[in-house]
């Protein structure tokens, strides 16, 4: 299945528009955002966890990246409430679930082969940093490598965005919205852009909370299988 799979071009889903699709584990629903392959695969995806859900244990070959939007997410190293950014690294191994069910976004198989750099980040316990030369925004460093950064950035109401210079950029709302490209983006819509497309986007009344990757883009993407 290959949803959104064509990186060079721009790409949003709205959770109005989007369903969710049943996982082969019972309880545990996906609303696809990108995705190439079948069941192990590269993918964006938003998974929602009725309570008492789980899946099997297993290995996380290519790396998984996970930020939890609701509820709270838990394995057998902790409990992940809102808000909780987590990088588990390719050969790391757990068993999810959520005993009071749970919301996340979730990325698989993106990781460079090599990492072996675990992350927890309670972004409620961090204090954002205004971001220089960006009236209006600041920001929550959660990574940053050679091959991407990813951050939370928040967007002060009604402020003018303009993101130029990057390899690739990639947003999902957690609160607030804004506008771009004639669309209206509120909490949980998505929007992944190619490189050097620029952002030009207003933010909403409310202002806009965010999870934004970029320069993640620099090459195609590839199934799992390739």
């Amino acid at each position: 299945m290959n949803v959104n799979a064509n990186f060079t071009q721009r790409a949003a889903v709205h959770p109005a528009s989007a369903q969710w699709i049943p996982s082969p584990m019972p309880g545990v629903e996906r609303r696809m955002l990108d995705r190439i392959d079948d069941e192990v695969e590269r993918a964006t995806t938003i998974v929602r966890f009725a309570p008492g859900s789980t899946f099997s244990a297993h290995t996380h070959t290519g790396g998984e990246e996970y930020l939890v939007l609701e509820g709270v997410f838990q394995d057998e190293h902790g409990d992940f409430p809102v808000g909780t950014y987590v990088r588990n690294p390719p050969t790391s191994q757990h068993t999810p679930g959520a005993a009071d069910g749970a919301t996340i976004l979730v990325k698989l198989w993106q990781f460079d082969p090599k990492d072996r750099t675990q992350v927890h980040i309670d972004t409620n316990k961090e204090t954002p940093v205004p971001v220089q030369g960006r009236p209006g925004v600041s920001e929550i460093a959660l990574f940053e490598d050679a091959r991407e950064q990813v951050r939370i950035e928040l967007w002060e109401p009604g402020q003018e965005i303009d993101i130029s210079d990057h390899k690739g950029l990639e947003i999902l709302v957690i609160e607030g919205g804004f506008q771009e490209g004639g669309e209206t983006f509120s909490t949980q819509s998505w929007l992944r852009l190619p490189a050097d497309e620029p952002l030009i986007a207003d933010a909403g009344p409310n202002g806009a909370r965010l999870w934004v990757k970029s320069n993640h883009l620099t090459e195609a993407p590839k199934s799992p299988s390739a």
